[in-house]
């Protein structure tokens, strides 16, 4: 069987909720990064296939990753796919790749060496709001907007609840109180401002042109260059948040991820096709997994894939020397550093979705080039 390997990780900065990107639109974000991945390349292989993922669809038009990639300039050949699987959708796209690589799926009747494009983009500002009652008419009364982010990006439906409640459920559970959250917050910004003062995401970041200034048409635009959430937050004000899912509740915008735009690209080959082109890979995917249960216990999902990837790694838990947990809350991490007893110090090494923000499509496949940089490092 192949080996899939990564030969190349681009990512944009992750812009504020209506901040530095708004401006663009998940598919122009994610045709950014592909064009980064790709630049980091001294010789380009064939792009057989594209996997990208993206959750908030709603008025981007037809096939979000195809406008991505023929947006990046590559070939109306390439065939694309669009993948949601909320949080989990940018990893999602990499494992997908990964197994089209393992598959040797696009190498049958041809020598010519072929690579994947997988990722994940997002632009929640540019998310609409949706008017249900449009379509059948509204025929006496007040009607309602209903928020695309909320409605498809942060709302359990099986349980009709707001995704920050089951992070309450979690934390009731695991019995983590609001101080422990709040601490979990504040290093994963530490983090992140240390990892961006030493350039630990300058070779990750491809630059993207901000808005058109107001009144100076000719003048061009500031070019982004870092992630706008890390220096956003005052620290000394998180412990006095008011809680945000209940009245006497421990999640806190604070110490939850923030709403975000971005995108990342990954080049995924099979290894030797990669030494035989002159790639230098950056990592081999050794292992991989999915694991689900109940809605509600989203949360803790993780620390079931975790010990079926590494199996299948062929590898102990003791072997990983660092992991990468998605922040979606400060609870998330800590009950799943809790249930599977890893140290801190392993974990997040230079921040995550609290602190960096949390682009929901991209921020799988963000936390894969994280960690690549952790353990380059």
């Amino acid at each position: 069987m192949s080996k899939a390997v990564i030969v190349s990780f681009a990512r944009t900065p992750i812009g504020k909720f209506r901040g530095g990107l708004s401006h663009l639109t998940a598919p122009q974000l994610g045709a950014a990064a592909i064009n980064g991945a790709l630049s980091r390349l001294d010789i380009v292989p064939t792009i057989a296939e594209a996997y990208m993922g993206n959750v908030l669809s709603a008025g981007i038009g037809q096939a979000p990753c195809r406008q991505a990639v023929l947006g990046a300039g590559l070939p109306k050949s390439t065939i694309c796919n669009t993948i949601n699987k909320v949080c989990a959708s940018g990893m999602k796209a990499i494992m997908l790749a990964a197994q089209t690589v393992e598959c040797n799926a696009h190498n049958s009747s041809s020598d010519v060496p072929v690579a994947m494009l997988a990722g994940g983009m997002e632009s929640m500002s540019n998310t609409p709001h949706y008017l249900p009652s449009s379509r059948s008419g509204t025929a006496l009364g007040h009607t309602q907007l209903i928020d695309g982010i909320i409605h498809d990006g942060l709302w359990d439906p099986y349980d009709d609840v707001h995704m920050g409640i089951c992070a309450e459920k979690c934390a009731a559970e695991y019995n983590i109180t609001r101080e422990d959250q709040d601490r979990y917050a504040i290093e994963s910004y530490k983090r992140a401002r240390e990892a961006a003062e030493l350039g630990s995401f300058d070779d990750d970041i491809v630059a993207v042109e901000g808005p058109k200034k107001r009144g100076k048409s000719n003048d061009p635009p500031d070019m982004i260059t870092t992630d706008e959430e890390p220096n956003s937050a005052k620290l000394d004000k998180l412990p006095s948040l008011r809680a945000a899912f209940q009245k006497k509740g421990t999640v806190t915008a604070g110490n939850a991820s923030s709403i975000n735009d971005g995108a990342a690209a990954t080049i995924i080959m099979d290894e030797a096709q990669a030494i035989s082109m002159g790639l230098t890979p950056l990592a081999r995917i050794r292992g991989y997994a999915d694991a689900e249960g109940p809605p509600v216990q989203f949360t803790t999902a993780p620390s079931n894939a975790v010990p079926i990837a590494v199996e299948r790694a062929g590898m102990t838990i003791q072997d990983v020397e660092y992991h990468e947990i998605n922040e979606a809350f400060s609870v998330v991490a800590l009950a799943n550093m809790m249930i599977l007893n890893l140290d801190m110090a392993k974990v997040n090494v230079f921040g995550g979705a609290v602190s960096l923000g949390h682009p929901i499509g991209m921020s799988g496949a963000r936390i894969v080039g994280n960690l690549y940089q952790v353990l380059k490092s």
